[in-house]
């Protein structure tokens, strides 16, 4: 996909959202061991990657989705870290968006001019169930990063956002249920309290999708297609689109990339009941969703 970079691949579970991940169940589908942790190959410096035009693959103003068959800031990948950091250094004109569940090792692995954070980095920590919620929203809070948000993915129990979402330091949340081996029940109630808190406190929330098993009003559903998943979140009407989250992009020079040259998301009609759509980075045009049909 071309919204996401695996500089890394391979992870260590460490909570309950790890349980069932779906990296470890697709390696395993694969004949492949997820606990393997190696750097990828032709992928590591896509950030800097240029077309036959010369060109830049990623263009500016896209979002990026780092580390998601991974955790940036796991522990075995302190060796690779510095160089993932100087291409965000260099592209200043793309939002990278870091996920982790090891908030407590992150200050430590910055870089030394961070300052008070780069503007082009969207930093998440993931929050499963309230406990990990007590214990990631207080770190999330103290780290300096310029742009916060919350993936509450995937979501296995009511969680309480509230004193956090008040501070006005996070611009973001989203959550959806789990997928592949083992999928634990997702609630809809669970996802209608996080759509009023973020209501409440005009923060964007998206509904990603339901899950494989979803119950509402008390009724239990097997959603095994990850497609169905996702519009069924999205006819479920959860989704608000909050304050915007406005993100100074600048070009080698330091200079601000006009408007006119950041990249303008592509969407296809099937996009329109998708629940990620309010924070999707576009269609690539894979054609997955052609042969769905």
């Amino acid at each position: 996909m071309h919204d996401i970079w695996n500089p890394w691949h391979g992870c260590v579970k460490c909570s309950e959202g790890c349980e069932n991940c779906y990296m470890f169940y697709l390696d395993q589908m694969r004949g492949e061991d997820g606990s393997r942790i190696y750097r990828t190959k032709g992928g590591f410096d896509y950030p800097i990657q240029r077309d036959r035009r010369g060109n830049y693959k990623i263009q500016s103003g896209e979002t990026i989705r780092v580390c998601m068959t991974s955790d940036f800031f796991l522990e075995q990948a302190d060796q690779w870290r510095d160089e993932a950091w100087e291409m965000m250094r260099q592209r200043r004109d793309v939002l990278f968006f870091l996920l982790t569940k090891r908030p407590q090792r992150v200050f430590n692995c910055l870089p030394q001019d961070w300052g008070d954070g780069w503007e082009n980095i969207f930093f998440n920590v993931t929050c499963e169930n309230q406990k990990r919620a007590e214990q990631r929203m207080p770190l999330l809070m103290e780290l300096p990063f310029r742009h916060k948000g919350v993936m509450c993915a995937p979501l296995l129990g009511p969680v309480s956002l509230e004193r956090w979402l008040k501070t006005g330091k996070i611009e973001q949340v989203s959550s959806g249920g789990e997928n592949y081996g083992g999928a634990r029940p997702c609630r809809f109630e669970w996802v209608q309290s996080l759509r009023r808190q973020c209501e409440h406190e005009n923060v964007t929330f998206s509904f990603i999708e339901t899950g494989t098993v979803f119950i509402k009003d008390n009724k239990r559903y097997h959603i095994p297609s990850k497609q169905l998943q996702s519009r069924m979140a999205y006819k479920s009407g959860m989704n608000y689109l909050g304050k915007p989250m406005l993100v100074k992009f600048v070009d080698s020079w330091g200079l601000p990339v006009p408007r006119e040259d950041l990249y303008t998301p592509f969407f296809r009609e099937s996009c329109g009941t998708c629940g990620s759509r309010i924070i999707c980075n576009g269609c690539s045009n894979c054609g997955k969703c052609q042969k769905a049909k």
